[in-house]
């Protein structure tokens, strides 16, 4: 087999590819750590702002134990084609009520599975990100995305 050639990216498109990943996975995987374990999972984010990304939980899920000793995780996206982007970040506790309505609102599968806003188990992580990075599949060179 011959070694592929991925296109070469231009520096002004690595926003935009970079979001249009994010656009077509809608089960990304999140890394976290047990201990001194990694745990790796796919999730369904409810809302997307950028690249900041807002991921629902259950308390009673161990993955809360493992944000709450370690809020550092990191987001991982494929496409179709196998670009993909991480997102490295920080998990924030979302507790602004605004937002929080505001996600319940545009969620209808929250709203049945969970039944309430105020239902004791919802714990929504906003992951702030620390650096975004593309690649294009195979490519084996990562390009920083901006963040601003």
């Amino acid at each position: 087999m011959s070694k592929p050639h991925p296109q070469p990216i231009e520096p002004g498109e690595v926003r935009s590819l970079a979001e249009s990943v994010l656009k077509a996975d809608r089960f990304p995987y999140l890394a976290s750590i047990d201990g001194d374990q990694p745990r790796l999972r796919p999730v369904s984010p409810v809302r997307t702002d950028g690249f900041t990304i807002y991921v629902a939980n259950l308390r009673g899920y161990h993955k809360t134990l493992e944000i709450a000793a370690n809020p550092r995780v990191e987001l991982c996206y494929l496409d179709k084609d196998h670009d993909q982007v991480r997102i490295t970040g920080v998990a924030i506790v979302v507790d602004d009520r605004q937002v929080l309505q505001e996600i319940w609102d545009s969620n209808p599968l929250l709203r049945q599975y969970l039944g309430s806003i105020d239902n004791p188990e919802l714990i929504v992580y906003r992951v702030d990100p620390t650096r975004v990075r593309f690649m294009r599949e195979w490519a084996l060179e990562y390009h920083d995305v901006p963040l601003d």
